[in-house]
């Protein structure tokens, strides 16, 4: 059995598949969601970006969320599936829509941002002229990845089709969960999950802080150090085998 006991702060079922998956591995984990997903309602503007994938070079969906609202509106909007080049951030989003008969690059060294814009195949779709890329994601987030595009002389729009929320408990839960079931490391998916883990944390964040924290990137890195995390780890990607690597590579806690 592995030395680790981990707080998983994703939403309720990605943190019930991240659970299984480290349990094989002799992982005990405790889930807090600290994001809950919920879908934006389809308004005018966003059908007619729907209507119009074609028009772009190349769509990017950043998550499974995103993945999966993304699937259901192309079966209800194109009988035919279009034809731009297809990206995910990570293996898990790109599964989705394979699984819906989309063929889509991914970066196989890494899952986060910076691992695809390096894509060649990335590159190469926007190096047409007057490119279009369009970003299926929640609402706000990848501003970076969008704003690298946008150097390389791509137009990006975004198609924003869910919205996380943050769910309420007690004030002192997240410090007595922590105390209970004596857990020495947290995990958090991306910079919103880190920011709703900071504010429910309150008083007890200095404390907290002294846990070694596993992040998804170097940006969510930063945004951690920035708050006084003490020990953070970038895993380059917010997948189940990124997180393994990380926890096999930092020391484990001597229990």
């Amino acid at each position: 059995m592995s030395g680790w006991r981990l707080l998983l702060t994703r939403p309720a079922d990605e943190s019930a598949a991240l659970s299984d998956v480290l349990a094989e591995a002799g992982i005990f984990s405790s889930s807090l969601p600290l994001l809950e997903i919920e879908a934006v309602p389809l308004s005018e503007t966003m059908r007619q970006v729907i209507r119009g994938l074609d028009r772009y070079c190349a769509i990017i969906v950043v998550s499974k969320p995103a993945a999966r609202i993304a699937v259901e509106l192309l079966t209800n909007y194109w009988p035919h599936l279009p034809n731009p080049k297809w990206f995910s951030v990570g293996a898990a989003t790109a599964q989705i829509l394979d699984d819906h008969g989309l063929s889509v690059c991914f970066p196989t060294e890494g899952d986060d941002s910076e691992a695809l814009l390096e894509l060649a195949s990335l590159r190469e779709a926007v190096a047409r002229p007057d490119p279009r890329v369009l970003i299926m994601r929640g609402e706000g987030g990848r501003e970076w990845l969008a704003e690298r595009l946008r150097e390389l002389g791509a137009s990006v729009e975004y198609l924003e089709l869910y919205r996380r929320n943050v769910p309420v408990y007690p004030s002192a839960t997240l410090p007595e969960r922590i105390k209970a079931e004596r857990l020495n490391g947290l995990v958090v998916s991306s910079g919103q999950g880190f920011e709703h883990l900071h504010q429910l944390a309150g008083a007890a964040w200095a404390q907290l802080a002294q846990l070694p924290l596993f992040v998804p990137s170097p940006r969510v890195a930063e945004l951690a150090r920035a708050a006084g995390a003490q020990t953070v780890v970038d895993c380059r990607g917010a997948s189940a085998a990124a997180l393994l690597t990380a926890l096999r590579e930092h020391p484990e806690p001597v229990l």
